[in-house]
């Protein structure tokens, strides 16, 4: 009886501490009240992602950029009003893209099953379903019923996302305080595998690391000769490159070897190589198999974080504003 007692007290002190985060999502949620809307939302994705390859890397970066303020709860979502600054115009959130895909998808649902489907578990499945158009199978599973919330301030996405200059143990203790391990870290990194990066985000390294005009010596130097033709100045913030050269549309596990060539893109990338932990997970990740089943078990854990179920929160009408 004692044991017993101990393994409940143990139980629920992990779950206060955020283990058993999302422990209030499941499988088909919506099977009896939508029954539809998982497939409304893979077609609608699938559509989009034909016409714009690009969507995959910015899906999963607005998801990310969600998750990591306030929980996975559709935030990011929101519009600004005459009142609140909202996440989506804080400076980590302006060059995000894909809000007009999300508000489609919400309205072919809605049209099916209005007040029923929220915007948080839309981000979060249209997420999954783009980066898996190129399998052809869901390449991890989304447990759903979220609710979505109805605040969002762009001073917490500034406190709260993680940035491209951070060092190991800022992105540590960022990752950690969202309830993720060291090892989704390196996992969720590989996620740079697709899309592009802002010069303005990287360019430091080429041209003023210390503060002295010099060059980030943890950069591959050929790669930093390649970039700096690209980003010619400290002060262009228009021009982009692709986070990984040669296939930033294909979502597949070059990343790591490319960052084991001391390529990373971003200073945080770069961090995952200061420590031998972390650089030994990169390692195994060269394995391109054992990536995609780590990031399919990282990415479950990301889309839990915080979430709001049952009766908290509301199921918004439109993805952009609070219901009235």
């Amino acid at each position: 009886m004692n044991i017993r007692i101990l393994l409940v007290t143990c139980v629920a002190l992990l779950c206060f501490l955020g283990v058993c985060q999302g422990g209030n999502l499941r499988k088909k949620f919506y099977q009896d009240s939508c029954p539809q809307a998982e497939d409304i939302i893979k077609n609608k994705t699938q559509q989009h992602v034909s016409a714009n390859p690009d969507l995959p890397a910015k899906l999963l970066r607005m998801h990310f950029h969600d998750c990591f303020v306030r929980g996975c709860d559709g935030s990011v979502l929101l519009n600004s009003t005459a009142n609140n600054t909202a996440e989506k115009d804080a400076i980590p959130n302006l060059t995000l893209a894909g809000f007009d895909v999300i508000d489609d998808i919400k309205s072919a649902v809605e049209a099916k099953c209005p007040k029923t489907v929220s915007c948080a578990d839309i981000l979060t499945l249209a997420t999954r379903d783009a980066v898996s158009v190129q399998f052809n199978k869901p390449m991890w599973e989304v447990l759903t019923g979220r609710r979505d919330c109805t605040v969002s301030k762009s001073s917490e996405a500034l406190a709260n996302i993680p940035a491209p200059f951070f060092n190991f143990t800022q992105l540590k203790q960022s990752f950690a305080s969202k309830g993720l391990t060291l090892h989704d870290l390196v996992v969720l990194s590989g996620a740079h595998t697709i899309g592009i990066g802002h010069c303005n985000a990287f360019s430091s390294r080429l041209y003023n690391f210390t503060g002295k005009g010099d060059q980030d010596p943890s950069l591959n130097s050929t790669y930093a000769a390649f970039l700096k033709t690209k980003c010619q100045s400290l002060s262009d913030t228009t021009t982009t490159v692709e986070m990984d050269p040669g296939s930033s549309k294909t979502f597949d596990n070059d990343y790591y070897p490319n960052l084991l060539q001391k390529k990373g893109l971003f200073q945080s990338d770069a961090a995952l190589l200061t420590q031998d932990q972390s650089a030994g997970i990169a390692a195994e990740l060269v394995d391109e198999a054992k990536f995609f089943t780590e990031f399919a078990q990282s990415m479950k854990r990301l889309g839990a974080i915080e979430v709001l179920t049952g009766s908290a929160g509301e199921i918004r009408n439109k993805c952009s504003v609070v219901n009235s």
